[in-house]
């Protein structure tokens, strides 16, 4: 009936933007991403005959309105899901991260990856990864794509047999270093998304994101890293130009956000492989090669902001009783 579970939070690399459902989180199109490490979230959740109601808490704030309603979603699908008679229990559910959120840097793509895994094995669900990256959809669509961890795939469809997330194999995946540039900015990703079919860019978006999603599987598979990233930093752009063409004109970058491209630019001309990447939001992901991470952290830091280096994260796992925040 207690559970604790782990997942790292996604960097997007074709990104989704826009819901065709808002409840069912039902994306308008596939999107990739790759988990960074050892960045994480961390979850407990019990199913408690003793509470009064169900509880959420993440980083000591006990959550309401709708961000509760989003934890209830994928609470509510493991209760239907479930056979066993303590799921109708109240939940407890506490949750913290390792890293900032809110800032663009993926903490609702762990937070709710952890809490859907915890969550299953709580309530004895016998499910693969695919399966249980289902429910963690329900709270958060990156969130599919943490729980397979690595570089994921989620695919869009209709309903759960089609709109899972798988991984994908790379050879990437042991050298590629993620330097990431934190820029505090606080975002609002769930306004941006709902008014994503406003915007004019949508369209267009539409029209060459399968384009892009063919290119990124073969370059992963190629392990070309040139071409991962190039397509990453150009989806990044393509993003931010559908964002500040809704109707609320979303514009996330601030000041240090350019300052951090133009000196990844720089450094590409002087033969260094490195390309940055965004979110919604102001910080930058900044992808280099094991042999070159120290001289790129060194030029990020030199913007003026704190910086993180990650590496590949796995999937979401369920960890040991003796780890459990409660």
């Amino acid at each position: 009936m207690k559970a604790t579970a782990k997942a790292h939070p996604i960097q997007g690399l074709v990104k989704y933007h826009g819901m065709r459902d808002e409840q069912l989180r039902l994306p308008y199109h596939d999107s990739i991403s790759v988990c960074t490490a050892p960045s994480h979230t961390k979850t407990t959740v019990e199913f408690d005959p003793d509470l009064d109601s169900d509880t959420f808490v993440v980083g000591g704030e006990r959550l309401a309105d709708h961000e509760a309603d989003r934890v209830a979603n994928v609470v509510a699908r493991v209760r239907e899901l479930a056979d066993a008679d303590h799921v109708e229990n109240p939940v407890r559910l506490e949750s913290e991260n390792s890293f900032p959120s809110n800032v663009g840097l993926g903490s609702s793509s762990s937070g709710f990856a952890a809490a859907a895994m915890a969550l299953a094995e709580a309530a004895d669900l016998d499910l693969s990864r695919p399966e249980i990256s289902t429910i963690a959809r329900r709270g958060s669509s990156s969130a599919a794509r943490a729980v397979t961890g690595g570089f994921s795939d989620l695919h869009a469809g209709l309903n759960d047999e089609d709109c899972r997330s798988e991984r994908l194999d790379s050879p990437l995946e042991d050298d590629l270093r993620i330097v990431a540039g934190l820029v505090p900015a606080y975002k609002e990703t769930e306004h941006a998304h709902r008014e994503a079919a406003d915007s004019h860019m949508f369209e267009a978006r539409l029209a060459h994101i399968h384009d892009q999603l063919a290119e990124m599987r073969d370059a992963l598979r190629e392990g070309d890293f040139q071409r991962v990233f190039e397509t990453a930093e150009h989806d990044s752009l393509s993003l931010a130009a559908t964002t500040m063409t809704g109707p609320s004109g979303w514009v996330y970058w601030k000041p240090d956000t350019l300052e951090i491209f133009d000196a990844v630019r720089d450094l590409r001309e002087e033969g260094v492989p490195v390309y940055f990447s965004t979110d919604t939001g102001a910080s930058v992901y900044v992808n280099t090669t094991a042999e070159h991470v120290e001289r790129v952290e060194e030029v990020v830091s030199e913007c003026g902001v704190e910086t993180m280096v990650w590496e590949v994260g796995g999937p979401a796992e369920v960890l040991p009783e003796n780890e459990a925040l409660f």
